[in-house]
């Protein structure tokens, strides 16, 4: 895909795309144009059957410093209508990276601030370096983490979420991975082997049954109790009778690796 961002830096390798925020004078601060941008990238990226796997990150030195203080300053002028599309804006960008059929990684170093640990609790991994700072500070600028809540809540639960979004306080990598907010914290200068790592097992599994796994917990997330039976018998058998599970099955019982594998030393 062409790189026709001015706020994002787009590369990709083979099936791995590195999706970076790229904003370096602003410590990669969310402002209208990158939310628009980033949002546009997920949904292409997510159309691309030659993607299997999304990176997120920031360049340099922070991951993201959350809401921009021009931008801030701008919505501040708005009336109550524009505020209001704005937000919706901000929430489709957060709900791209949720619903993106291929997995988003999310690696993490320097700081996430505000919006940025909306990007992270909505990936579906998060890897983070020592010493990355994350906080959620929102209330002491008189605002709420309205846009961010639904995503930091299901990551790290109500009680966490409640004690956070209220002092604003800043926290740590160590804490973050306590929380569930991220999954693994490598220590300084590793983060990319340990990404590396994490992309080698999401390339382990078949596309067709990563996009369906992530579909299918959106279902349970939403359904009614006596729904998820339903959804689960239905959701395994499309699945096995699949050409990507034929596949996989066939693989395991001849003792070789499936299709999407080939290639792979791993």
């Amino acid at each position: 895909m062409a790189n026709n961002y001015k706020h994002l830096s787009v590369k990709r390798e083979d099936a791995v795309a590195t999706v970076a925020l790229a904003r370096l004078d602003a410590r990669n601060a969310l402002n209208a144009e990158l939310i628009g941008e980033l949002a546009r990238c997920m949904e292409e990226l997510a159309k691309d059957d030659g993607v299997r796997v999304v990176v997120l990150t920031g360049e340099g030195d922070f991951f993201c410093a959350g809401a921009d203080i021009g931008y801030m300053r701008d919505t501040a002028d708005f009336s109550y209508e524009e505020n209001l599309e704005d937000a919706r804006g901000l929430a489709a960008m957060f709900g791209a990276v949720d619903e993106c059929p291929k997995p988003v990684l999310a690696r993490v170093r320097g700081a996430a601030i505000g919006g940025g640990v909306g990007l992270v609790a909505a990936a579906d991994v998060a890897l983070a370096e020592e010493g990355t700072v994350f906080a959620l500070t929102e209330v002491r600028l008189g605002i709420s983490p309205a846009t961010i809540a639904p995503f930091v809540l299901r990551k790290i639960g109500a009680s966490q979420t409640r004690a956070l979004f209220l002092t604003g306080e800043r926290f740590d990598a160590a804490r973050a991975r306590e929380i569930g907010l991220v999954h693994e914290v490598a220590a300084e200068g590793n983060l990319d082997a340990a990404v590396g790592e994490k992309i080698d097992a999401l390339l382990a599994g078949g596309p067709a049954a990563l996009a369906a796994t992530k579909t299918l917990l959106r279902e349970f997330r939403d359904a009614a109790p006596g729904e998820v039976t339903e959804i689960m018998a239905r959701r395994i058998a499309e699945l096995r009778t699949g050409e990507e599970g034929q596949e996989g099955l066939g693989a395991f019982l001849e003792k070789r690796k499936p299709g999407w594998r080939k290639g792979k030393t791993s």
